[in-house]
């Protein structure tokens, strides 16, 4: 073996300790993984799903507790997806596997408009499928390919388009409570990861639906993160670990915090300060401004009819 090849092989099992004991940590934090869990992977064919489904099976003979994995992917039907080849790998390295064959793809492209971002509705689409799989099937927890960086972009994306202080959680309830959701690659960074699949050579699959889409939000959350952690190393760190630090009286939001009882002296019953009283601001109609004049706001409701 050469010094080249040891020195290669030396990078890739430091990376590899690095991912599974980021894992790991995740797991336990967060009691992701419990005794007798029957684990449904979610594998899109992306190289954060691929590396997932793999620290997973390696932590999965030396974990503290039994568990079974099942990987599960979703074929969406999208022009030039390569059918073969998850089935041809997942049959190679002995994995229990489900595909579940839903034409999405036509119902995104027939409901967004042409040039219009697809990935929130495609997403919905994803997860009604998936859910419905798992509830069928007695999985008990399912396991989704979102690392540091996602949690990281969606609270900006949050923060700046929806004026929520909220990103993606480790762990997650469904919001009908039948679905325990875990993301285990919550503290591992997604450079690492790109790492790890390269030099696992998985068969990875691009995403030709949204992937392809450059003027996403999150590319620019993106490369506005990647342009802070090049001109202040150590911010985007920083940014993570205080989303696990939160001080709720240090914020505004009063169903998180009783600001209204605190240091009150009747009991934290305010009178109502408002002019004209409630019904005034229950008439009022959203506005915008267009060429400098007020227009009402109207938001339809997106229908997406099951077919």
């Amino acid at each position: 073996m050469t010094a080249a090849v040891r020195k290669q092989q030396f990078n890739f099992n430091k990376l590899q300790k690095r991912l599974r004991r980021n894992v790991g940590r995740a797991i336990q934090d967060f009691n992701m993984i419990e005794d007798g869990d029957r684990v449904m992977v979610c594998l899109s064919g992306g190289k954060d799903s691929f590396a997932l489904l793999d620290i997973l099976r390696n932590l999965q003979a030396r974990a503290p507790v039994c568990f079974e994995l099942v990987a599960v992917n979703l074929d969406q039907k999208q022009p030039g997806f390569p059918e073969h080849a998850l089935p041809e790998y997942l049959r190679g390295i002995g994995v229990p596997f489900h595909i579940i064959e839903q034409d999405t793809y036509r119902i995104v492209k027939r409901v967004i408009p042409e040039g219009k971002t697809t990935c929130g509705l495609c997403s919905r689409l994803r997860r009604g499928i998936l859910y419905t799989f798992a509830a069928e099937h007695g999985m008990t927890k399912i396991a989704l390919g979102h690392h540091r960086d996602d949690i990281m972009e969606t609270l900006f994306l949050n923060l700046f388009h929806g004026g929520k202080l909220k990103a993606m959680p480790p762990k997650l309830l469904s919001d009908d409570g039948q679905h325990v959701v875990i993301r285990p690659l919550a503290y591992c960074k997604e450079r690492d990861l790109a790492a790890y699949a390269e030099a696992c050579q998985f068969p990875i699959i691009p995403c030709n639906l949204c992937g392809s889409q450059e003027n996403l939000q999150r590319q620019a959350i993106k490369s506005m993160l990647r342009q802070w952690e090049k001109q202040f190393p150590g911010r985007v760190e920083n940014i993570f670990a205080a989303l696990g630090n939160v001080a709720p009286s240090h914020l505004a939001d009063t169903g998180l915090f009783d600001f209204a009882g605190l240091g009150a002296r009747n009991g934290g019953q305010a009178p109502n300060w408002l002019p004209g009283g409630h019904e005034e601001d229950e008439e009022e109609t959203p506005t915008t401004l267009v060429n400098n004049q007020s227009v009402e706001i109207r938001i339809p409701w997106l229908a997406v009819r099951q077919v």
